[in-house]
């Protein structure tokens, strides 16, 4: 029976750790871009779930309007990886960002123009694009924090 209630308490107690984890990551204050990107990565989060069901294409449409909208004001914002970029290249660095911004906008534009003509099988291989993309993306314009999965 002791040995129940000390597994039972180790168990509890790294229950509490993870929780305690996760509320310091949530708590964790965000840039302009971090917000933004949270906001387009939970419609598409939304997206990824829904796609297949062309029922669900209207709400899908209104996901890709919450990404859109969110990817171009990302684009006037600098990621904050840029200071830890030698100054020379931060321009370069900068500009490569905003082009990978822009070419994100065009696969949007594509999904979009998929899903209204009701191509969802072809709407599934856009998105699988776009988390290309995207681990793409975070691996050359997003700084690691610690805890944080690889992009």
């Amino acid at each position: 029976m002791s040995h129940f209630v000390r597994q039972f308490g180790a168990t509890v107690a790294l229950i509490v750790a993870f929780t305690q984890v996760a509320h310091a990551q949530e708590r964790e204050e965000k840039t302009p871009l971090g917000k933004k990107m949270s906001a387009m990565n939970t419609a598409f989060k939304a997206i990824g779930r829904q796609i297949e069901d062309p029922s669900k294409n209207a709400s899908t449409l209104a996901q890709l309007d919450i990404i859109e909208t969110n990817a171009k004001a990302a684009l006037t914002l600098e990621p904050e990886k840029k200071a830890k970029v030698p100054a020379a290249e931060q321009a370069k660095f900068v500009a490569d960002y905003q082009a990978g911004m822009k070419e994100f906008l065009v696969t949007v534009e594509k999904l979009r123009a998929a899903v209204k003509a009701g191509k969802n099988t072809e709407a599934l291989a856009i998105i699988d694009a776009m988390k290309d993309q995207q681990r793409d993306s975070h691996k050359a314009f997003r700084i690691k924090k610690a805890g944080q999965p690889p992009a």
